[in-house]
């Protein structure tokens, strides 16, 4: 069975759902919204000028140009040039500064698949474009130069050039063997290159000063119990999200593939260079995104913090999580976790400690980025 852009698309699907009431909160005050109205909001980051920026992966659209749902899920994925940036510089001042980004989404919009990340260096700003599933299946988008599985740098006048297909490294490496398929998600830039975790590939990618791509580190499959607990499954582990720490090193938290058991995520450390990942922290469930502070804290985002399997299989809402890891290492600490984080998609830590969060990160027009103050 395929997994690995499965479960990516499958949490998409939860925004449908209802809310429910409030889980206990260890925050001192509450999140501030500073952003609202957004389609699908991912991955955000600060810019050089101090403003947040969000990718809205878009709402997809109704015409001819569609591909099946990934994972053999049922219903299609329709093209439309509704992804964004968003740039948010405080409480409700926020507008779209790049739109026309390629999306794919089903009809309610709600099931997109588009930007996913955003990282600035080198004077550009950088943007993971995904798609899921087999590569192959893009061919007619890319004959008509819409470039899913990409990666793009985007000047500040708001130039736009792919300068990696994942898709193409997927075909020809395959490195973590098994079904083709790529999705890239987590993005930073560092100092010389930048650093990509592709969801679908199961791997972390780099991109170097030539433009050239190559594996760091692949992650495998493990063992667990299946399903209420009967037999065991093989379970992807679906790298999404990745940050330099301040050690130098690489650290990348996965999503998890099926069944997504309650608190079987990880955060990994692979070395700056490449190599085997080692686990830093565990015990978290389903990580959509990682960060870490000013002091050298890691924050950990969960998309939702009872499990997939709760949403989907029992109705529940994807009420997310965040956390955070000490310097270090050490036990991981619950920060807040009730319907104000539904469905986390990216989250950012300014100077000051603040955390930013994009919220309702899997529905169309009703995306929103909060700010935490512990």
């Amino acid at each position: 069975m395929q997994v690995r852009s499965a479960t990516i698309a499958m949490l998409i699907t939860a925004a449908t759902l209802g809310l429910s009431p409030f889980v206990a909160t260890a925050l001192a005050q509450a999140p501030t919204v500073w952003a609202t109205g957004l389609d699908n909001p991912r991955g955000l980051a600060f810019g050089p000028d101090g403003a947040i920026y969000v990718v809205e992966a878009g709402r997809g659209g109704t015409g001819t140009q569609c591909l099946p749902n990934v994972g053999g899920a049922p219903g299609t994925r329709c093209y439309g040039p509704t992804g964004a940036i968003t740039r948010v510089v405080g409480p409700g001042a926020q507008g779209r500064i790049l739109t026309g980004l390629p999306s794919l989404a089903g009809p309610t919009g709600a099931e997109a698949i588009g930007p996913h990340d955003i990282a600035f260096g080198f004077d550009r700003a950088f943007v993971t474009v995904g798609s899921g599933g087999d590569p192959a299946l893009l061919a007619p988008f890319k004959a008509q130069n819409i470039n899913f599985a990409s990666l793009w740098m985007i000047s500040y006048t708001g130039q736009i050039t792919p300068i990696a297909d994942f898709g193409l490294y997927e075909q020809a490496n395959n490195p973590a063997g098994g079904p083709i398929d790529t999705n890239a998600f987590g993005l930073d830039v560092l100092a010389t290159r930048a650093v990509i975790a592709d969801a679908g590939a199961n791997a972390l990618l780099q991109i170097d000063a030539s433009l050239a791509l190559s594996t760091l580190a692949v992650f495998p499959s493990r063992t667990v119990p299946g399903p209420g607990g009967v037999g065991t499954v093989s379970m992807e582990s679906v790298p999404n999200s990745v940050a330099e720490g301040p050690d130098g090193n690489l650290y990348v938290g996965e999503l998890t593939g099926f069944p997504f058991p309650a608190s079987g995520a990880r955060v990994y450390r692979v070395p700056a260079g490449g190599g085997a990942p080692t686990i830093v922290a565990e015990g978290f469930t389903n990580i959509i995104d990682i960060a870490f502070g000013p002091d050298g804290t890691l924050y950990v985002a969960e998309i939702t913090h009872d499990g997939l399997m709760g949403v989907f299989g029992a109705g529940a809402a994807p009420i997310g999580a965040v956390y955070s890891v000490p310097p270090g290492g050490g036990e991981p600490t619950l920060i807040v976790s009730d319907e104000r984080v539904m469905a986390p998609g990216g989250i950012a830590v300014d100077a000051d400690g603040a955390i930013y969060v994009s919220t309702n990160t899997i529905g169309s027009g009703v995306g929103e980025i909060v700010k935490i103050t512990q």
